[in-house]
């Protein structure tokens, strides 16, 4: 066997027992006796398995399995429980448990079925393959409530023989979500098939496409950016969906809905590849997936350097407005670790390269006439803003004052070469004050080199 199991018990015999005999079988084992742990771990994505006992001192962890499928909608999770009556058995499955065993259960039967389940993962590895190599398309990482949502619909949506329409801005992830339909689906093991928008000038081609994908899935990419003449032919050539036995998947940017409306677009195909649509966020409406992606980037990396952001490097990439999306955020981090001398991106360091990016709605893009509390106000405005109608996490307070105060200190400290003594003069705060800001928010000194 290959990967980790997540074992939730708390009888320490058992969790020993169970760790010896999946570590002697080639897994990794994270083990507890909470299931506040066991959630944790989840929530952060570990495992590729969980074991999990149902009476535990925190909590049952049959009325845990929703909250597990909700994170983690393809972990798949094996109970086992002394409570061996039928009605466990029946909450089990009703909770859409992989398996369930009682207590004493057979070591060897358990392992077959752990066996079992991890083989089920497999049909996912092409999408994860996509998900960590770096010359791939955008990764499927994230834990924004936006995100999870996603998620969730993408699990709903997973079987459906209904066509899917993925829309989304350029460097979302779009062709991943597709991907993932197709991969995490009950179709895994049948062709996949992408029709490109310049294939689509040949009825041949799209007739081909269609018959190679046979029973499994035809992914029309670019669909928003077809021709006139070339959305009839893939309207005639589709047919009805009862006329074809491929699952439709198209692909498409978020213009695509104004195309209708004004009539760029055929009414008729839209319907016909729109009967169900996921919206791909974009990296600007998910703040908080700024960190995990971008130590995501770091990780695949595999550079030997353990590279991490400083506070004011972290607020600069979450005040860039990322128009290239997570794409434009894995180039980022490429340059960065390229450039960097340093392990730690500060924030300086951060804003030179986002200025070799384009252009954006930062702080630092400003017009000079703008007024400090006027930039400010704008940026707090834009944090409430991205949380929808649901309030910011608390500590908002101690939260902007962070960010603003990180790259204040950072800067003035660049411009006095590293001098604290000069630093505090510039700051008008006494210097023990700023050694216990530094190291309060933990702030790297950096001194300048003089030019020779």
């Amino acid at each position: 066997m290959d990967g980790t199991v997540l074992i939730a018990d708390d009888d320490r015999t058992i969790r020993t027992v169970l760790t010896q005999a999946y570590t002697r079988a080639g897994c990794k084992v994270h083990a507890t006796s909470s299931l506040t742990t066991l959630m944790r771990w989840v929530e952060d994505g570990k495992g590729d398995l969980v074991v999990s006992d149902v009476v535990m001192p925190d909590g049952n962890g049959l009325d845990n399995l929703p909250k597990i499928t909700k994170f983690r909608p393809n972990l798949p999770v094996i109970i086992i429980s002394a409570q061996n009556t039928i009605v466990t058995a029946i909450r089990a499955n009703e909770a859409k448990a992989f398996d369930y065993l009682p207590k004493p259960f057979d070591l060897p039967e358990l392992m077959r079925r752990s066996a079992k389940a991890l083989e089920r993962r497999q049909p996912a590895q092409s999408a994860a393959a996509l998900s960590t190599n770096p010359d791939a398309e955008i990764p499927l990482v994230g834990q924004s409530p936006a995100m999870q949502n996603l998620y969730r619909l993408i699990a709903r949506a997973m079987n459906a023989a209904a066509p899917v329409l993925v829309l989304g801005e350029p460097g979302t992830g779009k062709s991943l979500i597709a991907a993932s339909l197709h991969n995490f689906s009950t179709r895994a093991d049948r062709p996949i098939v992408v029709l490109h928008p310049e294939m689509t000038e040949s009825q041949s081609a799209i007739t081909d496409a269609i018959q190679r994908a046979g029973s499994g899935t035809l992914i029309l990419d670019g669909v928003s950016d077809l021709s006139p003449a070339a959305q009839l032919r893939v309207l005639h050539t589709l047919g009805e969906p009862s006329e074809r036995t491929a699952r439709l998947i198209s692909i498409a940017g978020p213009n695509i809905l104004a195309d209708v409306q004004n009539g760029n677009f055929r009414n008729d195909l839209f319907f016909r590849i729109s009967s169900l649509q996921l919206t791909v966020p974009a990296l600007r409406e998910r703040i908080e997936d700024i960190s995990v992606l971008a130590q995501h980037f770091i990780n695949i990396a595999e550079s030997g350097v353990a590279f991490q952001f400083s506070a004011a490097g972290l607020s600069a990439l979450r005040g860039f407005s990322w128009p290239g999306n997570v794409r434009q955020l894995q180039n980022v981090m490429r340059q960065l670790m390229m450039e960097s001398s340093n392990a730690i991106f500060d924030g300086p360091t951060v804003q030179d390269i986002l200025k070799k990016g384009g252009p954006s709605s930062s702080l630092s893009q400003l017009p000079p006439s703008e007024k400090l509390n006027d930039a400010v106000e704008m940026h707090v405005q834009r944090y409430f803003d991205l949380h929808g109608s649901t309030l910011p996490p608390a500590g908002v307070y101690q939260r902007i004052l962070r960010e603003i105060e990180v790259p204040l200190i950072e800067i003035a400290l660049s411009a006095s070469s590293g001098n604290q003594a000069k630093c505090a003069d510039l700051l008008g705060i006494n210097r023990n004050t700023l050694r216990k800001k530094i190291n309060e928010l933990e702030i790297v000194v950096t001194r300048r080199r003089k030019m020779m």
